[in-house]
């Protein structure tokens, strides 16, 4: 029995919520534990997904705790939550994104021409050795104990990064190295929603987002139609560096 099944979850529901846009990511930058902000693209995701968010799942202040990340562009995603609904904001350092040591700062061509053999065993997934940073192992450990402190029965909703959701993700569901990014990354502001099956968890959706509205097609009424958010959604841009940290 692995460590993520030691005892039953004690919340009803958990959502993995990943950071809007900061100019890094659009820029290709690995930012590990580095804290640039959300530029104003990842403000408005923020904004747009914690709307649908509180729509979707229902949430409201009674049955909701938000626990974010301590660095800056989670915490701003999370603060656009809990302003809707009202609730204070729990700052987490277990949250914080997979520390990348020598990577942080750089963009993937950068790494690339520096660092060729570590970034063809990132790109195949394969352990990354001497790069500095953290070891995938403990960024889930670190997580996962989080987890087990969540308080009883209540929705919880982490706002979290790329490599710290992906692996605690993959330490919910028990999957070994071997299964490592078998669930594809989350894009920014997308999210993974699990909810308790027995003393294990089950993903109801992966990679979900709001609907993306088309203002170029118009409904007959004037309205914009939309495409509907699906699991598994559209990847994150390949310049995303993060994403698959």
């Amino acid at each position: 029995m692995s460590a993520a099944s030691e005892s039953p979850p004690s919340v009803s529901r958990l959502v993995l919520w990943r950071h809007g846009r900061t100019a890094w990511n659009a820029e290709g930058r690995f930012q590990g534990q580095q804290d640039p902000p959300l530029d104003a693209e990842g403000r408005r995701q923020a904004a747009v997904a914690a709307a649908h968010l509180v729509s979707v799942l229902g949430l409201d202040a009674d049955d909701t705790v938000v626990v974010s990340s301590d660095l800056d562009r989670a915490v701003q995603t999370a603060t656009a939550l809990t302003g809707l609904l009202g609730l204070p904001l729990d700052v987490d350092a277990r949250l914080r994104e997979h520390s990348l040591g020598d990577w942080e700062g750089l963009t993937r061509d950068e790494v690339a021409a520096r660092h060729p053999e570590q970034f063809g065993d990132w790109l195949a997934g394969r352990p990354v050795r001497d790069r500095g940073g953290e070891e995938p192992a403990a960024v889930a450990a670190r997580a996962l104990s989080l987890v087990r402190d969540l308080p009883q029965g209540r929705v919880a909703v982490l706002v979290t990064h790329g490599g710290t959701s992906g692996r605690l993700l993959e330490a919910l569901l028990e999957l070994g190295p071997e299964h490592r990014r078998v669930l594809g990354p989350l894009g920014n502001c997308a999210w993974t929603e699990l909810v308790p099956q027995g003393s294990r968890w089950r993903v109801l959706r992966h990679n979900w987002s709001p609907p993306v509205v088309d203002p170029s097609a118009q409904q007959g009424d004037g309205a914009a139609a939309a495409d509907g958010a699906t699991p598994n959604g559209a990847p994150p841009p390949a310049q995303d560096a993060d994403a698959f940290a």
